[in-house]
């Protein structure tokens, strides 16, 4: 028997992992009006109270007690626990969304899918970048990009730093540039290099799609600026996105442009003559919040899935990929998340 979307009541929901992501997943589930939060589990006895204090949410000794209580569960465990985790969760039929990178390896996202495949579970990857306020207003403007150019710096923080940067930032622009482009990697080039850890921690991907497009992303932890930027090219115009502050603009040519006059001209014309400027708008909200709001809502059975596993698992084989390039061309070997 499949588990199936949960159609009746306030589906049941609780926390894997209550570090400082985990906390905040407890905190903005509270909120929901349409979901019961039962509870959460984490294998540290003084963080598990101290939350529990402090949120008003109880705390499960073991993740089996947490999941007799629930149908559904957010894993926001170190990357090299999603697997036993998620495997378990999984097996009983229970929904899961499950932070990124989804699993440790592409053969551990496979495996979870086919689980999840038998026994009915949904399965949605934490690529919160998707519910950011700049994409939400950007995607009516995407029309079959042909050059993006992604860069995401951020100051260097102990958290994360357990993996190569390419599977702690980069893989939030993997996963957005797989999106927008809509079309199957072709080919990989790739360079990184370590500073602070034994991993890489500034890496730069070249990715080419098989129908033409590319995409140059760049990710660094050890800037002293934070930067998340997203720049598209395509026919009909192009957009400069700026994440962390939710904006963006779209620039294409005025319908009533004479060309052939601009064309002719001997000076310098100023662009707004021939380029109309669109402020991007849209909804504002905190992007994990409407994550976390859209899983409630395909686990009620209201919308499907909108990051599934199975693009948490593209965006893993690509990071993979890119992992590999790096590594062929002298970088430091992968180390394995949580060692």
């Amino acid at each position: 028997m499949t588990a199936g979307p949960h159609r009746t009541g306030r589906p049941r929901i609780g926390v894997v992992g209550a570090g400082a992501l985990g906390y905040h997943h407890l905190r903005l589930l509270r909120t929901l009006p349409r979901v019961e939060v039962v509870g959460f589990h984490d294998r540290r006895p003084e963080r598990a109270a101290a939350v529990a204090a402090e949120l008003g949410v109880r705390a499960f000794p073991s993740l089996d007690a947490l999941l007799d209580a629930v149908d559904a569960l957010t894993v926001v465990v170190p990357t090299s626990a999603h697997f036993d985790v998620a495997r378990v969760a999984l097996e009983r039929g229970t929904h899961l969304l499950i932070e990124k990178p989804l699993a440790a390896s592409v053969e551990q996202a496979e495996a979870l899918l086919a689980i999840a495949g038998r026994t009915g579970a949904l399965v949605q990857t934490g690529h919160v970048e998707r519910f950011n306020r700049a994409i939400r207003a950007a995607l009516p403007y995407i029309d079959g990009p042909r050059f993006i150019e992604s860069d995401r710096l951020a100051p260097f923080t102990p958290r994360g730093a357990d993996v190569a940067v390419v599977l702690d930032l980069m893989i939030h622009d993997i996963d957005l540039v797989q999106t927008l482009v809509r079309d199957r990697v072709a080919d990989v080039q790739a360079i990184g290099v370590p500073l602070l850890t034994p991993s890489v921690d500034i890496a730069n991907a070249r990715l080419a799609f098989v129908g033409g497009a590319v995409a140059n992303i760049t990710a660094s932890r050890v800037s002293r600026e934070r930067l998340r930027k997203i720049r598209i090219f395509q026919p009909s115009g192009y957009c400069s996105l700026d994440l962390a502050h939710g904006t963006g603009e779209f620039y294409r040519l005025r319908r009533e442009v004479d060309l052939p006059a601009l064309a002719r001209s001997t000076g310098p014309v100023e662009i707004d003559a021939f380029v109309e400027r669109i402020a991007l708008e849209a909804p504002a909200g905190e992007p994990l919040a409407l994550e976390l709001e859209s899983f409630v809502a395909a686990i009620r059975g209201e919308q499907p899935v909108v990051v599934t596993g199975e693009d948490g698992r593209d965006a893993l084989a690509t990071a993979m990929r890119i992992v590999a390039e790096i590594e062929q061309h002298g970088g430091p070997p992968l180390v394995p998340a949580g060692s």
